[in-house]
């Protein structure tokens, strides 16, 4: 399994940006990687809703997991985001 070298919430906010900058989704910019790059940090309070919003498992989820690993997991997700 890979693991990721960035924090989940500078992933997400990232991915937040790029929907509003990249042509392939909402925005216009063909290539938008520069104005993702300027501007993540911006979507860093919308990516800790994202974060605080998942720390709970579904049913679906929980019947496939361990429901505490997942909390335990997202929480440091959390924690690491608040360095960023």
């Amino acid at each position: 399994m890979d693991v990721a070298n960035t924090p989940l919430a500078q992933r997400i906010a990232r991915a937040l940006a790029g929907l509003d900058h990249s042509a392939n989704a909402e925005g216009v910019e063909a290539s938008a990687a520069t104005a993702v790059d300027e501007t993540w940090r911006a979507y860093l309070e919308q990516a800790d809703a994202v974060l605080r919003t998942i720390r709970e498992p579904s049913e679906a989820m929980a019947r496939t997991g361990d429901p505490a690993i997942w909390a335990a997991m997202v929480e440091a997700a959390i924690e690491e985001s608040e360095a960023l």
